[in-house]
């Protein structure tokens, strides 16, 4: 028994020297200060739920009309929601880096197969393409289905929802740099986007390969950083709401000398 105990006192002997010690280190430590001056970050207000705009997005369809859009008097606005109709509609405005709030539906009478079962599209910069597609229960090439940055990389999960029912995509853009001093497409820094499908991560800052063709394989074309946003028209009466975008700017503190 007392054995015992001698050991157990040198054990809790032993963590208080320790924790002395610790205190002594912790005492003789200082905060560590990057020198950096940084800006006071921008207070805004978040949506009351994840698919309301933030008060610093820009709504660009709101459920009312597509005023935003080139061709948008093409499409039929009902009920809160778009219609495909009457070819692509494209953004009037130019973006470049921002995060993206979609919410589409693929139509509840399921019609067709593969890729010609409710199939529309979000081009990033007007030519890198989030497939649109009913992917529930629909078979078809895997970097063609809904959510595949399409034709280089089908997503991590499959996370579609049922035909008819409203589902989301947040998409966070990065647009490639290219030289400007030459005139064919030297990419400085390549394209990225993350894409979070129903609140699921689907693509996690997948660097992209240049534009998204049917026909031939990817390739970079040079283009501003800015570039509308396309939503496609394929054939199919694919609905859309509530789709708003962030322009993402990157905070940047003052280094010292």
């Amino acid at each position: 028994m007392s054995g015992k105990r001698a050991v157990l006192f040198a054990v809790f002997g032993g963590v208080v020297i320790a924790c002395s010690v610790m205190t002594a280190v912790a005492a003789r430590q200082k905060e560590f200060k990057s020198g950096i001056v940084w800006p006071e970050p921008k207070v805004i207000t978040p949506g009351k739920t994840d698919h309301e705009p933030p008060s610093d997005a820009i709504v660009l369809f709101d459920g009312k009309d597509l005023s935003k859009w080139n061709n948008g008097e093409k499409w039929e606005i009902k009920d809160g929601y778009a219609i495909v109709k009457g070819g692509d509609i494209t953004t009037k405005d130019s973006f470049g880096d921002y995060q993206l709030h979609v919410e589409f539906a693929t139509p509840e009478k399921v019609s067709g197969n593969g890729q010609g079962r409710g199939n529309s599209g979000v081009f990033l910069a007007n030519r890198y393409e989030v497939q649109i597609l009913d992917s529930f229960e629909n078979k078809t090439y895997f970097d063609g289905q809904c959510a595949a940055v399409y034709k280089q990389s089908p997503p991590m999960v499959n996370a579609c929802r049922k035909p008819g029912e409203w589902q989301t995509f947040d998409i966070i853009f990065t647009a490639p740099r290219f030289d400007e001093n030459v005139k064919e497409a030297k990419v400085l820094t390549p394209g990225y986007v993350t894409v979070i499908h129903n609140g699921v991560v689907v693509h996690n800052h997948f660097e992209l390969q240049g534009g998204t063709f049917y026909d031939r394989a990817p390739a970079y074309q040079k283009h501003p950083v800015k570039q509308p946003i396309r939503l496609q028209n394929h054939g199919n009466p694919v609905k859309f709401r509530n789709i708003w975008l962030r322009e993402i700017k990157q905070i940047e503190g003052k280094k010292p000398e």
